[in-house]
């Protein structure tokens, strides 16, 4: 019998969540970011759901192979762009896109025997200094990407640090930055993620690259997915497997951490930090368990969670038990162990089965 864990992946959410960007951005191109296996939902299966993109941004060459030989005839960009002179060739055969960032990755292309036109997005460090060349750099790595013997298009690109707290001024400041490095040029530009497109229009301009709320999770602290429009696309569920009456003052799990305050039943979940659920969930981290909520109770183990389903329920081993997704959003459950929905999302791992509808 297969163990309950599972994940389920709503493809008609995530075309809906798509929606939502060309909404916000109607005379934007989109890049899909679906790095980190499309942030755990499946890298191959999103991408083609997500068909309607123009473009599909992963990190490493595995993923742009993986999608290549699944079929995929879309714009593929490198975000992290290339490592080795043998990237190149990679790059050329199965005609990727690379993100530039550092003179090294110039000086690779500008070594390399290029087969075909290679597309370059040029990194600008307009504030997040983590990647991109500083804006006196710029000008000259453009014009030796252009001299490239195989040039393809040159594009600008470059990546906020505050855009997901609106009163910030950062996140103008990297605005009027990038304005002033790209003044007068003709190629296209891409600024915005998720949180720039919801919340700072004036980045939008030729391409956005969501991320996060394609998946259903809202990019801001303040504002949740339901208010945002936006749909969860997984669900995390498994089911109850042991259910047992306990005792005021009976510990629960590894370490006692836990002990009941009255009589009370505890479920046992076929769902641990194995299959990527947070470790460090604190104890009355909500799961639904038949549709009601009830209480995480102790240490989550590699395999298994315990929950405090109360005296007077009637829950039985069998039932199901959902993590988050539908009616309990990821984002709460992120909050409530002190890390962000992308972490959750991303450490599911293929321990859990996927149900794709």
């Amino acid at each position: 019998m297969t163990r309950p864990a599972r994940a389920q992946i709503n493809l008609a959410n995530l075309q809906h969540n798509f929606s939502r960007v060309t909404q916000a951005a109607p005379n934007s191109r989109v890049m899909a970011i679906i790095k980190a296996n499309a942030y755990g939902h499946g890298l191959v299966q999103v991408a083609q759901a997500l068909a309607a993109a123009d473009a599909f941004g992963v990190v490493g060459l595995d993923e742009a192979i993986g999608l290549r030989e699944a079929g995929c005839e879309s714009r593929i960009v490198l975000l992290e762009g290339t490592f080795s002179s043998a990237d190149i060739a990679l790059v050329c055969g199965y005609h990727l896109d690379v993100v530039v960032h550092a003179l090294h990755q110039v000086e690779l292309l500008e070594r390399a025997r290029l087969t075909r036109k290679v597309d370059c997005w040029l990194k600008v460090d307009t504030g997040m200094h983590r990647l991109g060349f500083a804006a006196q750099e710029v000008p000259a790595i453009a014009q030796r990407l252009s001299a490239l013997a195989g040039a393809g298009t040159l594009r600008y690109m470059t990546h906020f640090a505050c855009a997901d707290e609106p009163g910030s001024a950062a996140t103008g400041t990297q605005l009027a930055c990038f304005n002033d490095i790209t003044q007068g040029v003709t190629e296209q530009r891409s600024l915005a993620n998720s949180a720039a497109i919801l919340a700072w229009p004036d980045t939008h301009a030729d391409w956005v690259r969501p991320g996060i709320m394609l998946y259903g999770s809202s990019p801001f602290a303040d504002r949740s997915a339901a208010e945002l429009d936006l749909k969860p696309v997984m669900t995390l569920r498994s089911e109850l497997i042991a259910v047992h009456a306990r005792h005021k003052g009976a510990a629960i799990g590894y370490g006692a951490a836990w002990v009941c305050e009255q009589d009370t039943r505890i479920g046992v979940v076929a769902m641990g930090y194995g299959d990527g659920y947070p470790r460090h969930a604190v104890s009355g981290t909500p799961v639904l368990v038949n549709e009601k909520r009830a209480a995480l109770a102790g240490r989550v183990s590699m395999d298994m969670l315990c929950v405090d389903l109360g005296v007077n329920s009637d829950a039985q081993p069998g039932d199901e038990v959902i993590l988050w997704g539908d009616a309990l959003p990821v984002d709460e459950i992120a909050r409530r162990s002190g890390t962000l929905a992308y972490e959750l999302l991303c450490g599911v791992n293929r321990r859990v089965c996927y149900e794709y509808t």
